[in-house]
């Protein structure tokens, strides 16, 4: 659950072993209508829903939460659990945050862990880093599993034939920062001067903005009038877009227009975009809040919910523009890795199906 998000729709095979277990994930329910499916709208998650559980038990054999329980209350999280249990069905989850990008307290985020960590058969998380916060928080066992790719394999094979077109390799090394209607998690704005004095000392760098009308559209809701003056003023090293929210497809096409991406995150845990652009071959200049740059090579600096230091900002773009160009991850590797995460979340399920869940709890 869900079944529709691309890290779920990523843990299939790319080519079934017959001689692996099978596993069929449920089709999401339809929000509008649950009696019905849907092959992309999931929020809000009717699976979360314990009339959905009990009606549905003998539809599935385990119960796998990666994402969609942010706006649950602990409570509703532990009635889930209590009807698994009942049902006699495992609990399997994916710990992708452990600090919610989407809300600025941790408290509610954290007490929902608080119900689903302990009580779950098996945990998988990302990185090692987190793993470890996971023991010492815990002390439960999570399995690493490394994030799959993000864009599609088909698209993966075009872009990466596009980075070998003498217009792609002659142009300029382009730094990027979109600026959408901003998380509680995301400070761009911060960013922009570091990044602006970066480029300017890199020859031939540019800065590339593109920000949603919401922010530098003059009748945005969340319009700032500073910044548009500031973003006014810069030279022809920095260039500002304003549009909407990309489709999927304009956003793997605009990431690969980029030689380096900038995440603006100063708290979170994981980054599905940072997946996104190892898979297209753009470096990611990554902070050193979460556990990013234990996720995938990036080029670090540091922030976090105390503040930047612009310094290191600057340094990591110049680290960025020094190794130019990053090599996207292989396709072939691409494939090869998702059979191995198949491989791996059909044994876990075969584990909690025979019990043995026990084995992953830590000695106190």
């Amino acid at each position: 659950m869900p079944a529709a998000h691309p890290y779920v729709r990523h843990l299939s095979p790319v080519r079934e072993d017959p001689g692996a277990p099978r596993v069929l994930r449920l089709t999401d329910p339809d929000p509008r209508n649950p009696s019905r499916v849907t092959l992309s709208k999931w929020w809000p998650p009717v699976m979360l829903e314990p009339s959905w559980v009990r009606r549905h038990q003998a539809d599935f054999d385990v119960f796998h939460l990666h994402f969609g329980f942010d706006g649950h209350a602990p409570a509703q999280l532990a009635d889930l659990v209590d009807i698994l249990r009942h049902a006699g069905r495992p609990l399997v989850h994916t710990v992708h945050d452990l600090r919610s990008p989407r809300q600025v307290e941790r408290e509610q985020h954290d007490a929902r862990l608080d119900v689903l960590i302990p009580a779950a058969d098996a945990l998988i998380t990302l990185t090692p880093g987190a793993a470890h916060e996971i023991k010492e928080r815990w002390g439960r066992r999570a399995v690493v599993l490394p994030h799959p790719h993000v864009v599609s394999l088909a698209t993966m094979e075009r872009i990466h034939r596009r980075r070998e077109t003498p217009d792609h390799r002659h142009r300029p090394f382009t730094v990027g920062l979109r600026v959408s209607k901003p998380r509680p998690g995301d400070d761009p704005f911060t960013l922009l001067p570091a990044l602006i004095r970066a480029v300017r000392s890199l020859p031939g760098a540019i800065l590339q903005v593109d920000a949603h009308p919401d922010v530098l559209g003059p009748s945005g809701g969340r319009f700032d009038v500073d910044l548009a003056r500031h973003m006014q003023r810069a030279d022809h090293r920095v260039r500002v877009r304003v549009r909407e929210f990309f489709s999927d497809a304009q956003l793997w096409d605009y990431l690969a227009g980029l030689d380096a991406s900038v995440l603006p995150y100063r708290f979170g845990t994981h980054s599905s975009w940072l997946e996104a652009c190892r898979d297209v071959g753009t470096a990611v200049v990554a902070p050193s809040c979460g556990y990013f740059a234990d996720q995938a090579p990036v080029f670090r600096f540091g922030m976090d919910d105390h503040g930047l230091d612009e310094d290191s900002l600057v340094n990591a773009v110049r680290r960025a523009y020094e190794q130019w160009p990053v090599e996207p991850v292989p396709v072939e590797e691409r494939v090869e890795q998702r059979q191995q995460l198949a491989a791996a979340h059909a044994r876990i399920y075969l584990d909690v199906l025979a019990g043995e869940s026990a084995r992953d709890r830590l000695e106190p």
